[in-house]
């Protein structure tokens, strides 16, 4: 197989961002977004998935964190997508339950080229540090319309927001690892009756 890296730049008049990664990694990452609990977010999902990312954001942050959070989950998506290539000896599909403390969150997906995002997710604050809780959606949603995966997140239960969002972020690091992972069976074949995804 190749290898699985890929780069992507993102410019528009609200951000600027840079996006590289690594599938077959080890976790490694650089992560600079201008937001704080967001880095700390992609770090999980390097982490957990060990998949090296570097991701440097500048973004118009004066006015909120909306383009910005938005645009890493593009850039992060495109960046997966691309280095998957036709997604050609993968597993496809992964779910995981995350337990934190009090939390439990679930996240099922499937690497189908058909995005589409379940998000059942509550947060009982608007803000974890100073980023708005509404915004974990929309990061999800840009992922997974960028990445073309088929993503269900599901918290369970839970009281700390902190905890139910780092799950939610943990979960699809797992998921996303066990998806991604070559399938020493059917290395030269597309994982799909189709023959396409």
């Amino acid at each position: 197989m190749n290898n699985r890296i890929a780069k992507v730049l993102r410019k528009t008049k609200e951000t600027s961002i840079e996006a590289e990664i690594n599938i077959d990694g080890k976790g490694i990452y650089n992560i600079s977004t201008g937001i704080g609990f967001l880095d700390h977010m992609v770090e999980q999902l390097s982490r957990h998935s060990l998949i090296d990312i570097n991701l440097h954001a500048k973004g118009d942050l004066h006015i909120d964190f909306h383009h910005t959070t938005e645009d890493t989950g593009i850039c992060l998506g495109e960046a997966i997508s691309k280095a998957l290539g036709e997604r050609r000896g993968i597993r496809r599909y992964g779910t995981s339950s995350i337990p934190m403390d009090e939390t439990l969150s679930q996240v099922s997906l499937d690497l189908s080229n058909r995005p589409y995002l379940i998000w059942n997710v509550n947060f009982s604050k608007p803000k974890l540090g100073e980023m708005d809780t509404e915004l974990f959606k929309e990061w999800f949603q840009a992922f997974a319309q960028s990445l073309g995966v088929t993503l269900h997140v599901w918290n369970h239960y839970g009281e700390n927001n902190h905890h139910i969002i780092e799950s939610c972020f943990k979960g699809l690091a797992r998921s996303l690892r066990d998806a991604v992972e070559l399938d020493e069976r059917k290395l030269d074949e597309i994982p799909s009756t189709k023959g396409k995804l």
